[in-house]
Order: structure tokens, then sequence, then C-alpha cells
């Protein structure tokens, strides 16, 4: 058998190894069109700042690859896919074939159009480590830049560049950052602790103009007529599926690449994990594209499963983001903004002195179906085990706000489902964001 993954990404780990977990002689061929092995996305603000040297990017060892058989093909991109021939054109014109495809390609910049941008040299994106370097390239020659966009991705990069004491403005349209992801409180006590840092944050504005002269740029005026100095723009507001090298290979894609329990397309033989996949949403059942770390490795180890003819089924992501920001946690997970949140019963603490929060977000049955914590984030594993297996947690709701919540107050039927057995195992999440990319 010949597996060709497209992409070398958390996605295409967990694919690897699932793989071999069936399949020891067949063939893996992975192919990425970055210069790196696999290396952790949400460490890229870290190597900008300087906390973390190039040898702290990868999050396997060097010798996975070898170990798992797997001939890794760096700086080659893939620009199309013929599901007929069983094939894969390279941008140098190569042609590979395959018996199993897997895109595991994650998701690319998205960059609107914004006014007097062309032909600027100091305009940035910030998602991969070749950003990271673009950016630290230069750092020197940086004084003043402004980030568009107040997500994760944008608070990342104005945390690098805030730790290269640089001065730094982002710029976010809704009432906060991480609207996304966290509720209005938890937004705001991230930008208190943004400003305490030094980073100035202005919401509920955007770019209209980027103003200078040729190549150089003087600063960015806003929707309102006001300008920021500045003379570099990072433009941080969001990421999609990296699937245009799909078009015309009959494989269907529609804000991601669609794709079954199994991480099946509408090519049987072609899977997809990772941020570039639209799966099925836990909540609702409607398919999305769930750009979350762990999430990504689930759908590769899933993918990977299927391909190599085992059966292992996606239940669903869970909607997960979790960012540290100066030294300050924060995790949110399942519904933390309902639509009609008087369907739900919603509990809260603040101590925003301290940059603590904490949400608890319960539906009518008394199962929890979201949480936000800003803070203290060390119970999370079990907050996403409860949510996970829809337990009613009316008998200890009054304890789920405390600071110590844990093991201790639930009960041992609880325990046993979440944790089985041998008691508290559940996995603590990390990292967010940025599932896969080539």
């Amino acid at each position: 058998m010949r597996y060709l993954i497209i992409g070398n990404s958390v996605a295409a780990i967990g694919a690897v190894r699932a793989i071999r977990a069936i399949d020891q002689t067949g063939e893996i061929t992975m192919l990425s069109r970055e210069q790196y092995p696999a290396y952790g996305r949400p460490l890229i603000s870290y190597l900008l700042g300087g906390l973390i040297t190039e040898k702290g990017m990868p999050y396997i060892a060097d010798s996975f690859y070898d170990q798992h058989a797997v001939t890794l093909r760096l700086n080659t991109e893939v620009v199309a896919v013929d599901g007929k021939k069983h094939t894969v054109t390279t941008a140098a014109g190569e042609t590979i074939s395959y018996d199993k495809l897997l895109i595991a390609t994650g998701g690319d910049p998205f960059v609107p159009p914004i006014d007097g941008m062309d032909g600027k040299t100091r305009v940035y994106t910030f998602t991969t480590w070749d950003d990271a370097a673009r950016l630290k390239a230069v750092a020197a020659d940086i004084d003043r830049a402004v980030v568009i966009g107040g997500g994760l991705i944008g608070l990342k990069a104005a945390e690098g560049l805030n730790l290269l004491d640089k001065r730094v403005t982002v710029l976010e349209l809704a009432d906060r950052v991480l609207s996304s992801a966290f509720d209005r409180p938890a937004g705001k006590i991230v930008a208190r602790k943004m400003r305490a840092n030094g980073i100035d944050v202005i919401t509920e504005e955007t770019a209209a103009r980027i103003e200078g002269d040729g190549r150089t740029i003087t600063g960015v005026t806003l929707r309102s007529g006001e300008t920021i100095p500045c003379d570099t723009v990072v433009v941080a507001i969001g990421v999609r599926p990296a699937a245009s090298f799909l078009k015309g290979s009959g494989v269907e894609v529609n804000r991601g690449v669609v794709v079954d329990h199994q991480m099946t397309t509408s090519d049987p033989d072609i899977y997809a994990a990772g941020d570039v996949a639209e799966a099925e949403d836990f909540f609702s059942g409607q398919k999305n594209p769930m750009p979350i770390w762990p999430d990504a490795y689930i759908q590769g180890d899933v993918a990977g499963t299927a391909m190599a003819g085992g059966d292992k089924r996606y239940e669903g992501g869970l909607a997960m983001n979790s960012i540290e920001f100066f030294k300050v946690s924060t995790i949110s997970m399942g519904v933390t903004n309902p639509v009609n949140p008087d369907d739900y019963t919603i509990l809260t603490y603040q101590d925003v002195e301290n940059y603590q929060y904490r949400k608890i977000v319960l539906d009518t049955d008394g199962c929890l179906v979201g949480a936000v914590l800003v803070g203290d984030v060390d119970r999370a594993g079990i907050f996403s085990g409860l949510i996970k297996n829809r337990v009613n947690v009316t008998s200890f709701e009054d304890s789920l706000l405390l600071p110590d919540f844990g093991f201790i107050h639930l009960t041992s039927e609880i325990r046993k489902q979440l944790f089985g057995e041998r008691g508290y195992q559940w996995p603590q999440p990390t990292f967010t964001g940025h599932g896969g990319g080539h």
C-alpha cells in the first residue's frame, strides 16, 4: 500500500502513528511545502520574542520519520490532485502516485484587500515558522507595529513583538479581543493584561488604509479617520483551509474539505484532517472547520486508521481554544456564547485585579456544555471530560466555580465514567489553533 500525506502537521503525525499501528510495511511519503520537520505553531511568538530557540520548535524527535519509515520531502508543494489517476502534481512538475491520500495542509492566512497595501514591503502574516523568522530578521529596524486582528493569531504576534520591546497597537473590529473564542469579560481581562504590558488595544475599529511613500509604511489610517503611526503591519485576521490545489480534483470542498466520521472525503481514497477539514461539530452536528491543535491530532489518528483498513470513528469536534498571554492562561471550550442565553444556566466568577475569571454554561438538562477559564486552568481536562460525556452536574453545580474544583468534587460513578477504574487520567489540553499545515 502506498500512503501519501500532503502536509507535515500534527494531523499528519497522528495519521502516521495510526497507519503504522496497523500496517508496518506500507510505503508512507509525506510532502511539505515548508522547510522544517513538524513543529509547534503556537510557539512561533516565543521564537520571535526570543524566549525559545529554533531547537525548541519541533515537538517530535528527529528520529520520528526514520522510526516510522516515512519518506519526508520538504520544500515540496502540491498544486494539483487527480483522484481518477491517483496522482498529485508538485510545483516542480513532478507526478507522484498513491493508493491512499491524506490532505493535512492546514490553513492559509486570510489577507483582505486594504487600500495602500500593494507594494509595501513591511506587511506580514503570522502563522508559520518562516513568518516569525521574517519578522525577527527585520526586528532591529522595527519601531512601532500595528497588528490587524485581535484573535489568537494577532495576540501572539503582538506578544512576540512586545517581547522585543517594540511598540505595538492591536486593532480589533469586534468589541473585545478574542471575540470568536471568549466572551466579553474574558476578552476584557486579556486586553487589560495587554495594556499593562504596554500594548495598545483599539476595539470596534479597523484599518481603512496603509499610509506610506512607495514601499515604506508610515502609518495605518482607521475607519474613524485617525492615523496610527507605524513602520510595520501584521495582518492576523484569521486563516482559511488551504485547499485551493484541490480545484478540479472532484473532492468536495465547502469552507474546508468535507469529510465523514472516518475523515473520508467525497473520494473514497482521499482523506482530510486538521485545519483543512470540514468535519462534524460535537454539539450541533453541523460540519465546520475546527482549527484546534488537539482535535487535529484526533482527526489524523482517525484518518490514518481508516487509510490502513482499520475502523475508528470521529465523534465530532469540541471547540476548544487555549492561549497563554503574559503568563495568564486561558481556555474556552464548548458553548461559551449561547445564541439564546435564556435557554441556559450561566454561572460566573471574576477577580479582574488578579486576572481570574470562570464561566460555566449548563443546558436545561443540567449538563455542562461550555466553560471559560482565565487564570487557573489546571483542571480544564475535567471540564472537557464532563462536556464530552454529557454528564449531569446538578449535584455538584455549586462547586464548579470554586478555584479548587477538581476530582474530589465528583462522585465515584462520574469518576469511573470519565476516567475508568484507574481514576483520573483525562489529558490536559494545552495548545490551540493551527492543527495542521504544510
